[in-house]
C-alpha cells in the first residue's frame, strides 16, 4: 500500500502514483504602513494541497476501474482521510481535480495508458465522510450495484481470476 484515501488504496494492485507533490501555506496578511514595509501578521494556515501524478498501464499492474472510483467519490463531495503507507495520518481531503490522458489504443478502443493527475486539498476534520467512501450507490452498500464489486483483497489472497484485467 503507498496511501489510502478513505477506503481506496492507491498501490499497483489498484493505482500507483510516482509522485506526490504537496504545496503548503501560510496566510500572513499585510498593512501598508508610510515610509516601511508593509506591517504583516499571522492569522493561520492556508491552503494545503497534495498531487498525485502517475501512469496506469491496465495489462501489467492496476485496476483499470480504479479511475472510475475515484471519479465516483469526487462526485459524492465528500472528505476523505488521506494515510500514508508508512501509517502517517495527513488529515481529511477533498478530491479536486482527476484529469487523464488515454493513448495507445487496442482495436475495440480502449487504452493502453493512461496517465493521471489528482488533485487533493485539505479540509477540517469535521468533514470527513465516516464510511470512507466504501460505497457510493444509492443502496448505501446493502446491493448489487456497489461502485466497486471485487475483492481488494485478492491478490493477496492468491486469486488467479483476472477476467477484469487486459
Amino acid at each position: 500500500m503507498m496511501a489510502a484515501l478513505g477506503q481506496f488504496v492507491f498501490g499497483l494492485s489498484t493505482l500507483a502514483y510516482n509522485d506526490l507533490q504537496r504545496s503548503q501555506e501560510w496566510r500572513h496578511p499585510s498593512s501598508s504602513r508610510v515610509g516601511d514595509r508593509p506591517a504583516r501578521q499571522y492569522v493561520g494556515p492556508g491552503d494545503d494541497k497534495i498531487t498525485l501524478t502517475g501512469l496506469q498501464v491496465p495489462e501489467f499492474m492496476g485496476d483499470r476501474k480504479a479511475l472510475d472510483r475515484l471519479a465516483e467519490m469526487a462526485d459524492a463531495g465528500k472528505a476523505y482521510n488521506l494515510c500514508t503507507g508508512t501509517g502517517e495520518a495527513l488529515g481529511a481531503w477533498v478530491i479536486e481535480s482527476l484529469n487523464t490522458t488515454r493513448s495507445v489504443f487496442i482495436r475495440e478502443g480502449a487504452a493502453r495508458k493512461v496517465e493521471f493527475t489528482l488533485s487533493l486539498a485539505r479540509v477540517d476534520a469535521q468533514q470527513v465522510d465516516p464510511s470512507g467512501g466504501l460505497d457510493t450507490g444509492p443502496d448505501g452498500g446493502a446491493g448489487d450495484d456497489d461502485w466497486y464489486d471485487s475483492d481488494p483483497w485478492d491478490w493477496w489472497l492468491g486469486d488467479d481470476d483476472d477476467d477484469d484485467k487486459w
